[in-house]
C-alpha cells in the first residue's frame, strides 16, 4: 500500500509533509511546530523521522521543538550538516535511505542552495522537492547558478510522470501569473489555474506530468521560440526565464 500523504500548512505559505505507513511516520521539513504537532495528535501518529531538504530557516526552524516533543530522528545531507540541525542520519546524494519502510532516493537538487536534496520514494510515487522544483515554478538561485539548477530540474524531470511533486511553498498565484505571461496559449496551464482558483484541486501536490505540461521552467523547449532564443541552449533559455521571474 502506498504511504499516506498529509500536507501541513505552516507559516504564511510553507508546506510541510507528513507520510505514514508500515507502522512509521515521517515529516519532510519543519517550518512551524504547532500545526505539525497538532496534525500528528489529531491522527494519533507518533513521529519517527524528520527529513530535511535544505538549511533555510523556514524549513528547519521547528526541528528542536518537534524533536523535544516526539523524540524523532533527524535526517539530512551530510555535505550540508554544518548548516542543518544536528543529524542522527546523514545521507548523501546518489544513495538510498529507508523512510517509513520504503526506499528513498536522495537526489542532488542544488541551485536554490548548495546541498539542497530531494527525497524520491518510488514505491509510493512521491517526491519531496521543497524549493527546487515547485508547483508551477522553481526556487530562486540564492547560492547556485542557472546551469546547476537546470541540471537539478532535469534530474527531477526524468522521474516517472505519475510521481507527486510535493513543493515547499504555495506560490501558485505568483507562479501561475508568471507562467501565463510567458505561455499564454497553454490550455493545460489555464485549466490548472482555473481548477486551483475554484478549489477543485490544491496548489500542491501535482503530478510530474502536470508540471511538465504547465511549469514554464520545464518547458524551455516549447518557449524557446516565443523568447526569440531559437538557437540558444536549454540552460540559456532557463536562465532567461529565471531572470524574468526574478523581476516579475
Amino acid at each position: 500500500m502506498p504511504l499516506e500523504l498529509v500536507p501541513v500548512r505552516c507559516l504564511t505559505d510553507n508546506y510541510a509533509w507528513l507520510v505514514h505507513g508500515n507502522g512509521e511516520t515521517a515529516l519532510f521539513d519543519a517550518p512551524e511546530a504547532a500545526p505539525i504537532l497538532a496534525e500528528l495528535d489529531a491522527r494519533g501518529w507518533t513521529l519517527d523521522l524528520i527529513a530535511l531538504t535544505h538549511h533555510h530557516a523556514d524549513h528547519i526552524q521547528a526541528v528542536p521543538e518537534i524533536v523535544a516533543a516526539t523524540g524523532a530522528k533527524v535526517m539530512g545531507n551530510a555535505d550540508d550538516a554544518a548548516r542543518l540541525p544536528p543529524l542522527d542520519i546523514a545521507v548523501s546524494p546518489g544513495t538510498t535511505a529507508t523512510i517509513c519502510g520504503e526506499p528513498a532516493e536522495i537526489i542532488d537538487v542544488s541551485g536554490h542552495t548548495i546541498g539542497h536534496v530531494a527525497f524520491h520514494l518510488p514505491q509510493s510515487a512521491l517526491a519531496f522537492t521543497a524549493d527546487s522544483l515547485m508547483a508551477l515554478g522553481c526556487g530562486r538561485l540564492f547560492e547556485g547558478n542557472p546551469k546547476m539548477m537546470w541540471e537539478s530540474l532535469s534530474r527531477l524531470a526524468r522521474l516517472p510522470g505519475h510521481t507527486l511533486i510535493c513543493s515547499g511553498h504555495d506560490y501558485c498565484r505568483g507562479n501561475g501569473a508568471f507562467a501565463l505571461s510567458v505561455d499564454s496559449g497553454n490550455d493545460a496551464l489555464q485549466q490548472r489555474l482555473d481548477d486551483t482558483a475554484a478549489g477543485r484541486r490544491p496548489c500542491a501536490p501535482a503530478t510530474l506530468d502536470d508540471e511538465r505540461a504547465t511549469n514554464p521552467f520545464l518547458r524551455v523547449g516549447e518557449l524557446r521560440g516565443s523568447l526569440g532564443m531559437e538557437d540558444a541552449s536549454d540552460v540559456d533559455v532557463f536562465a532567461r526565464l529565471r531572470a524574468m521571474k526574478d523581476v516579475f
